[in-house]
């Protein structure tokens, strides 16, 4: 069952070196329950799409389908996506309190929540800055779940991390949507996490997505040359080789 589907959208900015055309005639669908990568280098449009379908950007043309409204979002960087002034108990109860939950579910589901992405209940009152990158994000990730989505975008959620965090947030992604059933849309420019992470994903440059499949069946027979050529460049030769990320 298809939980997003796009059709033709369409995105351009202005600025000083003319029109960049961000998201070009993009057509996609995203089935339910499915970890769907974007990869494709910096500026290619990736994080541009992901804000389209999650409502944050409107675009010039196109549509958006959803089978869902409960979407959540993982950020690239937790310190940012994090409030320094807040601790982690606020952080964490921010969202249910816009909703309208009671205080005894909140204090219940914010301790799941912290649980689930195995930190200690100490955690909680403590701020941004007393946590390392990965305890952060695994922080970010317990924000995102608490709302119970059925469909997050994960924008390069682990990129600013050393490998083995990385591997841990991973691993931590992944039994999360086991259990829960949670629909990814996983953005990323490092090949090796989305053959970890996904199930099917789609190539975009320049806006476009030049080809879309599994991904088991795109990394062993490329159809574009440009997926080719990331897939036999030096970098992947060297990462394809990573058992760290078992590939």
């Amino acid at each position: 069952m298809v939980i997003v589907k796009c059709d033709r959208l369409k995105k351009r900015f202005f600025g000083r070196a003319g029109i960049v055309k961000a998201v070009d005639d993009v057509s996609l669908e995203i089935e339910r329950a499915e970890a769907f990568g974007l990869v494709g280098e910096s500026g290619c449009g990736k994080t541009t799409l992901g804000k389209i379908i999650l409502g944050v950007l409107k675009p010039d043309s196109g549509n958006v389908i959803l089978g869902t409204k409960k979407m959540q979002v993982i950020f690239q960087s937790s310190y940012n996506s994090l409030d320094p002034k807040m601790n982690i108990s606020d952080t964490l109860s921010e969202g249910l309190i816009i909703k309208g939950t009671g205080q005894g579910e909140i204090k219940r589901k914010v301790e799941a929540a912290l649980d689930l992405v195995k930190l200690p209940k100490e955690a909680l009152k403590k701020y941004p800055h007393q946590f390392s990158g990965g305890e952060r994000q695994r922080i970010a990730v317990g924000r995102a779940v608490l709302t119970d989505p059925e469909f997050i975008v994960c924008d390069e959620p682990v990129s600013s991390l050393d490998v083995t965090i990385q591997l841990q947030i991973l691993n931590l992604l992944k039994e999360i949507q086991k259990r829960f059933g949670i629909t990814y849309l996983f953005i990323s420019h490092d090949l090796r996490v989305i053959k970890f992470m996904c199930n099917r994903l789609a190539v975009m440059r320049y806006g476009k997505v030049l080809e879309t499949g599994p991904v088991d069946y795109i990394y062993s027979n490329p159809s574009h040359p440009y997926t080719r050529s990331l897939l036999s460049s030096h970098f992947y030769d060297i990462i394809k080789n990573d058992a760290s990320l078992k590939l």
